[in-house]
Formats: structure tokens, C-alpha cells, sequence
């Protein structure tokens, strides 16, 4: 039966070979065999910039095999890919890299007759009031300009510096304010007319949630990560199909 898949949160980076190996696996062995695949964001623990595709760094890293694999994926099976908090500087170079189609943040598509609404999730954590100001000022164009005409070796400095701090900083958070806000939630679902599917990841923590808005009912699904095992979500005509990897 016809399919498309769903993954999100894989982080992959040099310090996880046994992810990225699991990553290339089914990109080769299970997604060649979808209809689509929709990658909604983090696919990277982070992006400097698509310039870092032809630095000697990169080239000769387990990321270069990723790239490879995604190329030799698109010449057959449409990709679609959504950024998220750890990769939204990837652009046109790594879209022309790869093959894949960049979708917005958050989108709307039909499947199998049905609206399926797609996020990565962040921006509906709206509890965690630091960081979502921190998020409006790195996606403005003014921050994302001034960001990526510094060196490479400067912007991956940065980003390691940031990464150290959110570590700590979520070492004192509460589990509630790094989840998605209820209210944010329906209030995402009423503005594109309450699809009876939507899906996004970030959170790791896979779940189903069912809610019944103005005579509606909408089916969350939130996607596993992949920090040690490989995670997808299927979806079919008959519905969807959680996979662990």
C-alpha cells in the first residue's frame, strides 16, 4: 500500500556514528520505498550555514554521507523538509545539495484525500518565554544576514557556546514548559480549520492526542526522536502507523 513517512529529531552529528549509520540505513532500505518522506526539523544537531557543505570539515564528516544519501534518495522519492531549532539556517544550497523540497513552518498538505497539518513544534511551546524570544531574533533576516557573513569556524564557536548554555539552561526547566501549550495548540488547529491530522516533533516524546474542537476532532501526533534508536511515523489511507527502528 501506498505511504508516506514522517521523521523528525534526529540531531545526527559526528558524535553519533551509530545514529547517522541507522539514519543512511533507512533512507536507503525503508524510505526508498515511500511515496514521500517529510523530514520536520532537527535532521542536524546544528547548521552553521550551507556554506559549510563545501568546507573541508564538513566534506570529510559522517554529514557528508547524509548529504550523499538524501541526494541518491530524491532522484526517486520526493523529500520534504521543515527546519527546526537546531538547523532553520538551511537553505537553497542545501536544498540543491540534496534534492529536497523546503516546506514553511507550519503547512498544510493533502494526503490520501485527508488535510494533514505539519509543524516541527517549537513555536507552540510558548510557556518558555525566554526562548521564544530568543527564536523570533534568530529567524529574522536581519539576525540570519549579520550571522552568516562571519567566518564558518566563528559561527560553529557560537553555536557550541548556545548549545552549552541551553544544556544548563534546561537542567532547570520544568518538563511543562518544554512541552507545547494547550491553548496554542487549538489555537494553531482553529486557524487551519481544524485538519483532521496533525503532526510535528521537537518535544521527543511520542504520543497521541485526540481533541474534539467546535465539532471536530483533530489527531495530534508527536514524532520520536532519534537519539537512540530511529523513529517513523507512517501514514497510509487507513491512518497511521507509529515504527521504531
Amino acid at each position: 500500500m501506498s505511504h508516506c513517512i514522517f521523521i523528525s529529531d534526529l540531531h545526527l552529528c559526528d558524535s553519533r556514528p551509530h545514529i547517522t549509520a541507522a539514519s543512511i540505513d533507512f533512507l536507503e532500505r525503508t524510505a526508498a520505498n515511500a511515496q514521500a518522506l517529510y523530514i520536520l526539523g532537527d535532521l542536524f544537531e546544528y547548521w552553521a550555514g550551507d556554506d559549510a557543505i563545501e568546507h573541508e570539515v564538513i566534506k570529510t564528516s559522517a554529514l557528508q554521507a547524509s548529504i550523499d544519501a538524501l541526494r541518491r534518495l530524491t532522484k526517486n522519492v520526493p523529500v520534504f523538509f521543515m527546519a527546526g531549532n537546531r538547523d532553520f539556517l538551511i537553505g537553497d544550497g542545501f536544498s540543491k545539495a540534496t534534492g529536497i523540497t523546503i516546506l514553511p513552518d507550519p503547512s498544510l498538505i493533502t494526503l490520501f484525500g485527508k488535510p494533514v497539518l505539519l509543524s516541527h513544534g517549537d513555536a507552540l511551546c510558548t510557556d518558555d518565554t525566554a526562548y521564544q524570544a530568543f527564536r523570533a531574533e534568530v529567524r529574522s533576516q536581519a539576525w540570519q544576514n549579520q550571522f552568516l557573513s562571519q567566518p564558518l569556524e566563528n559561527r560553529i564557536a557560537f553555536i557550541e557556546q548556545l548549545r552549552a548554555k541551553s544544556e544548563q539552561e534546561k537542567s532547570t526547566k520544568s518538563m511543562q514548559i518544554m512541552d507545547v501549550n494547550a491553548v496554542a495548540v487549538e489555537k494553531l488547529l482553529s486557524q487551519y480549520d481544524y485538519p483532521p491530522l496533525f503532526i510535528h516533533g521537537h518535544t521527543h516524546r511520542p504520543n497521541t492526542h485526540v481533541y474534539h474542537l467546535a465539532g471536530h476532532t483533530c489527531e495530534r501526533r508527536v514524532l520520536g526522536d532519534w537519539y537512540e534508536q530511529g523513529s517513523c511515523l507512517m501514514l497510509n489511507a487507513d491512518g497511521c502507523h507509529s515504527r521504531t527502528l
